[in-house]
């Protein structure tokens, strides 16, 4: 096949550019992406050899392999892993959009330093790039396991790229930089340097499991000496905890997770007895971009003594835990296990409650410790921690333990429900809390002017989860959880009753008012009601006590799930004046066309107040119109 010439796409050019004209500090960090591509290409080639032992795949020697030419100025990473096929070439490397590129390119905008723009490298999987921070031209050639024919890609990272076929190429993939011109005044960078090389390896790369040979340059005589191994290979999750240095733990973290970050957490768990594993868990410092994303890859990595089996096994962790990286090494499950069989195997189960319970006592011992990380602990992952709420009903007790929620007691610091309870007033018996889009929103809602004015006070809930997993709760520790904007609120009821009599006498005051705004209203509301939640504003709406908030309905219908829409129930505020007028001209008139219209605004504008949208917009602009113009 003759040598075909490709155009990068838009994006792909911009990010190259990036690459070669880099303002990175940090340029080592090419080499470690490159190691680290080629230790996943050993990986599924000794995986896919134990699965198909029929594959013409040599597996008696799988290493990576650093090559220097001082004198062409070259410095070539080779493995004898998976391989790519041509087609596999030209989609996972001669198209960079595949890696996220738009998204990437838009986080390195909004970079605030250089190093948080290094750590972007990988974790948009655009590491292979990394490689024009250093080079002029980058030449690829490869050959997938058990094909006879390989690819050579090459480029000088401009406008376009070629491939080609290639009769001659070894099992696996090689990448040859052509360095740019050494830098006289910058020896700290010259990659042509042996002990730059091992540096870089044993700063980033000693924890790989395969080893990672530099080829001398030849020497006198017949014969080459010997290549060095520069790592030293040892499982981290095999040693002790003396034995390993934070900087080997963060450095393995950063491996497996594409963060290059620190991570918040290290966790360590070795299980004995009748089922032996062990675990190496982290949690990062920040979540991904895609956290809640549907194609979000979670899990951690599973080997079976010692032997790499597969990435991102999800039947380890919950969902809600998806945050958490790291590596469980099992001493008695099959190398060739398949994700199927993870879902039904008895060991499997075991493991994941034992890791989950673990990672949430480690989360409980943060926030009793330090209270800075558990904050940054919170802010980052909070949101999808109480999803655990909804689906993990062993663990709900513990997740509420670590669970904290903003909270009108303070504006900067977030509460737990053991705190709320400790501080709620004699005779209050219920946790009372209020959802919606923003703090600001829900605490100028009407539904919380009686809880202000008698110091009672509300947990503040923003996250969408929040409108299901309070339902699915529904207390803590005997107390009930209750919405402040759903069904009957008596804060009069709890020591500070009304004078004798006065709350009948309304109930009797307004009787026909009521009555007669059900008839007007009764297509969008099931019942108008006096209320004793509002001091300030003349009414308000509120959904029965068993019945979807506006959110969640909204939130079924965006997932695609049809529910009825529910009535609401119109609360009116009999000691606001605007009630108190409509009720007198109630009584003292005979037509009531222009009350419907003053009922109807009443009705929008409680639904405008705790945000939601008029039925009819225009309608209601032009009823308020028309009633400012009768002012003038």
């Amino acid at each position: 096949m003759p040598t075909e010439t490709f155009e990068f796409q838009v994006e792909a050019r911009q990010l190259l550019q990036l690459m070669i004209h880099s303002v990175y500090s940090n340029k080592d960090v090419f080499l470690r992406e490159l190691v680290s591509n080629a230790s996943d290409a050993l990986d599924k080639l000794r995986l896919e050899k134990l699965r198909d032992d029929t594959l013409d795949a040599d597996v008696s020697d799988l290493h990576i392999e650093l090559d220097i030419d001082k004198d062409a100025r070259t410095l070539t990473v080779r493995d004898n892993g998976i391989g790519m096929s041509y087609d596999e070439v030209g989609q996972l490397i001669g198209t960079i959009a595949n890696s996220g590129t738009a998204s990437f390119l838009k986080e390195l905008r909004e970079a605030k330093d250089a190093a948080g723009a290094e750590g972007l490298i990988g974790q948009f999987g655009v590491g292979f790039y990394s490689g024009f921070m250093v080079a002029d031209e980058v030449t690829l050639v490869t050959r997938r396991a058990g094909e006879s024919k390989g690819t050579r890609w090459t480029s000088r990272g401009e406008a376009t790229y070629t491939l080609e076929t290639v009769d001659d190429a070894p099992q696996g993939t090689s990448v040859t930089l052509h360095l740019k011109p050494a830098d006289p005044e910058n020896q700290l960078h010259d990659y042509t340097s042996p002990w730059k090389i091992r540096e870089i390896v044993k700063r980033y790369s000693d924890f790989i499991t395969w080893p990672i040979r530099m080829v001398p340059e030849t020497g006198e005589g017949d014969f080459a000496p010997e290549a060095e191994t520069l790592n030293s290979m040892k499982a981290l999750w095999a040693r002790s905890r003396e034995e390993v240095s934070d900087d080997e733990y963060h450095e393995l973290y950063k491996h497996i997770s594409h963060d290059w970050r620190d991570p918040l957490e290290t966790i360590r768990l070795q299980a004995e007895g009748t089922f032996e594993y062990q675990a190496l868990l982290f949690v990062p410092a920040h979540a991904p971009h895609d956290l809640f994303t549907r194609d979000f890859k979670r899990g951690v990595q599973l080997y079976v003594k010692r032997v790499f089996i597969m990435d991102d096994c999800e039947a380890l962790l919950p969902p809600y835990l998806r945050f958490v990286k790291g590596v469980v090494d099992a001493a008695d499950l099959s190398l060739n296990v398949s994700r199927e069989i993870l879902q039904q195997d008895r060991h499997i189960r075991m493991m994941q409650r034992r890791l989950t319970k673990k990672v949430l006592s480690t989360v409980k011992e943060i926030m009793t410790k330090d209270a800075d990380r558990y904050a940054t602990f919170w802010r980052e992952f909070g949101t999808v921690l109480k999803e655990g709420l909804l689906t993990d009903s062993e663990n709900r007790d513990a997740i509420l333990a670590v669970a904290s929620f903003a909270t009108t007691h303070s504006e900067d610091e977030p509460t737990t429900l053991k705190q709320y309870v400790e501080r709620m007033k004699d005779g209050q018996e219920d946790i009372y809390y209020i959802t919606g889009e923003s703090r600001q929103s829900i605490e100028n809602s009407p539904h919380m002017e009686a809880f202000r004015d008698k110091g009672i006070e509300v947990l503040l809930l923003t996250d969408p989860v929040d409108e299901v997993w309070v339902d699915a709760v529904g207390e803590y520790e005997g107390k009930k959880l209750r919405s402040v904007a759903k069904g009957e609120i008596d804060l009069d009821a709890k020591g500070e009753e009304k004078a004798d009599g006065e709350r009948e006498k309304q109930t009797e005051e307004y009787a026909g008012l009521l009555g007669w705004m059900r008839e007007q209203l009764d297509e969008d509301i099931k019942e108008v009601r006096l209320s004793t939640r509002l001091t300030v504003s003349p009414a308000c709406v509120v959904s029965d006590a068993h019945d979807l908030t506006p959110a969640l309905e909204n939130m079924y219908r965006a997932m695609g799930q049809e529910v009825p829409r529910a009535k609401r129930i119109l609360e009116l505020n009999p000691d606001h004046l605007l009630v108190k007028g409509l009720n007198q001209a109630y009584k003292e008139s005979a037509d009531r066309s222009g009350l419907a219209e003053s009922a109807e605004l009443l009705h929008t504008l409680a639904v405008l107040a705790e945000g939601g949208q008029p039925k009819d917009p225009a309608r209601f602009v032009k009823l308020v119109a028309d009633r400012l113009e009768r002012t003038l």
